[in-house]
């Protein structure tokens, strides 16, 4: 009778020098120019990142406009951009020559901060894709959700994130079949790349037709409102924040899908590929796109701006005295070529204050233009 089959060996208490030995990817024990120049600029862009969202997320929590369902998931994703900014902060701080120190445990630890910060990206912007289609289909500016189903959705969102980034760390690694091991990350199996990249992927794709389809169906809509100065303005803000909306969307898919791909790659075992050869610059074009969104605010958003430089200004001393009207007193008016605003949908014409749909009407009132 047989012997039963041998129990796999498992290598946990192996240096990550000896999975970056046995995968192929090489790593200098000593400092190159190379090396300090990247590290330099990462840690540069990485600060800039971690305050620049800071900023963002200040000015959704100081500017009462901003207190709307989308607002808020906007302001999680700047969390998001936050969090991968500290996570490529430690990544700088445990790479180049200093992997080749780090046990498996520190490196899973490098590595599943990343995917947490770009789980915790997808499934936001998933989120707002579902909450734009909920209220654009209902022609309205903002949803009904209330605050506590946004805050549960919000701890949802990152429930999901940290379970995504344990999952290597929970078993499904390569620390016993070093057959399985990826070139790219030397402890993942390539099957878990293959799962990341696909699962990655297909979510965008739904992302990108999601938008595709409010997109169509608000000009399609828009097209039947009448022409009262009201409702074409109204019209406008539904489409500026749209648009807002996706070049976010649009940023995170052009900055995310070259690394994604090239995960994918690796994971199906592309000898001829090359995915060490590309794998810095996708690295370098994914943190910038934390970076990109507080400029997206910046240039498509006036409230946005506005509230950015009062922060700004209670910073500096010397022009602490000379600060503008407060965010919650401001009265607003539509403009063309500002971005979308929670005000906008509650103050319409002079001392009326009552909450209209954006076929210009009040809640119970079917105007003849009703969508």
């Amino acid at each position: 009778m047989s012997s039963a089959a041998a129990a796999p060996v498992c290598y946990f208490n192996m240096s990550v020098e000896f999975f970056y030995n046995m995968s192929g990817k090489n790593i200098s024990a000593v400092w190159h120019t190379k090396d300090k120049v990247v590290v330099g600029l990462g840690l540069t862009v990485c600060v800039i990142v971690i305050l620049a969202n800071i900023l963002v997320m200040t000015a959704i929590i100081r500017n009462r406009r901003f207190h709307f369902p989308i607002y808020y998931l906007l302001g999680n994703l700047a969390a998001a951009d936050l969090f991968a900014g500290i996570a490529y902060l430690y990544l700088m701080f445990h790479t180049g020559p200093w992997t080749i120190k780090l046990s498996s445990y520190e490196w899973f630890v490098r590595q599943g901060l990343l995917d947490t910060s770009l789980t915790a990206s997808v499934v936001n912007l998933l989120a707002v894709a579902v909450e734009r289609h909920q209220t654009i289909f209902t022609m309205q500016l903002h949803s009904k959700m209330t605050n506590r189903r946004v805050v549960c959705l919000i701890l949802g969102i990152w429930l999901v994130a940290i379970i995504m980034g344990l999952i290597p760390t929970m078993g499904w690694h390569c620390l016993c079949s070093l057959e399985t091991c990826s070139t790219m990350a030397p402890l993942y199996s390539r099957s878990y790349l293959v799962f990341w990249g696909v699962l990655n992927l297909l979510t965008f794709t739904i992302m990108v037709v999601v938008y595709t389809r409010i997109f169509v169906y608000v000009r399609r809509k828009a097209c039947r409102m009448s022409q009262h100065t009201s409702q074409v303005r109204q019209k406008e803000t539904v489409m500026s924040l749209m648009k807002t909306v996706s070049m976010i969307l649009g940023a995170f898919v052009i900055c995310w899908t070259p690394g994604l791909v090239v995960l994918l790659l690796d994971g199906l075992h592309c000898e001829s590929c090359e995915v060490l050869k590309y794998e810095k610059y996708c690295l370098v074009l994914a943190e910038c796109n934390s970076l990109v969104n507080p400029i997206i605010y910046s240039f498509r958003d006036q409230d946005m701006r506005r509230t950015f430089r009062q922060i700004l200004c209670c910073l500096c001393p010397s022009r602490a005295g000379n600060k503008g009207p407060s965010a919650g007193t401001v009265k607003t008016h539509f403009n063309d070529d500002e971005g979308a605003r929670g005000a906008q949908l509650l103050i319409l014409d002079d001392g009326d204050s009552k909450p209209h749909n954006l076929d210009g009407a009040p809640p119970g009132h079917h105007s003849s233009s009703e969508i």
